[in-house]
């Protein structure tokens, strides 16, 4: 067993945990959101965020929702839902997430079913400390289409192609945003008063689209 800790994350990386293991423990936890569970084959990353991480989050998750407004992209965010499937031994919960492109057929549904719904368009990571497991792997073979990954200091831009991901300077889902333009706001978003981030948000979509 590993364990990683930081002011931001605390987590524990046990293996040889079963999958039933871990079902077991998303079921005690009940509608608690805290802690994160990410299984891996065998791997289970139990993980506690501290209130930097959540606050980096909630600014991301605002951030996507002033952007999709001000670019007319319809998103509809499921925060950190439990994604699952059995039949390849790998679940995760993200720091966020939204579906753009399949937000209609996902919309207002109390459960997500990865064995016959799609996975999320966009996924939020945030390891403020070093990963223990690396989760592009998973979110490839689920079909994750694009990854907005932010390591304390950059966000960057990662989006699926051919099974593997690569990454981009702007958004797939949410053009003309730049990996750049968002780290540089969730910098800001850590001195500025609210209402006044927000204008900068919109300004800065503004900007890269005119």
């Amino acid at each position: 067993m590993d364990t990683v800790k930081s002011p931001a994350e605390q987590r524990v990386v046990l293996s040889n945990v079963s999958w039933e293991t871990y079902e077991s423990l998303l079921s005690g936890r009940e509608e608690n959101r805290v802690p994160r569970f990410t299984y891996d084959q065998g791997m289970l990353e139990v993980m506690s965020p501290s209130s930097e991480h959540e606050s980096v989050s909630y600014y991301i998750g605002l951030l996507v929702a002033v952007v999709a407004e001000e670019t007319g992209v319809d998103v509809y965010g499921v925060g950190s839902t439990t994604f699952k499937r059995t039949d390849i031994q790998r679940g995760f919960e993200p720091d966020a997430c939204f579906y753009a492109r399949n937000a209609e057929s996902i919309r207002g549904r109390s459960r997500i079913d990865l064995g016959v719904d799609p996975p999320p368009d966009l996924v939020i990571e945030v390891d403020i400390t070093n990963p223990s497991l690396d989760k592009l792997p998973m979110y490839a073979q689920i079909g994750v289409s694009e990854v907005w990954r932010y390591n304390g200091e950059d966000l960057d831009f990662f989006t699926l192609d051919n099974e593997e991901y690569s990454e981009v300077e702007s958004s797939v889902t949410l053009p003309p945003i730049t990996a750049r333009a968002v780290s540089d706001l969730v910098e800001k978003s850590k001195s500025f008063g609210l209402t006044s981030w927000l204008q900068e948000v919109r300004e800065a979509v503004r900007r890269g689209s005119s």
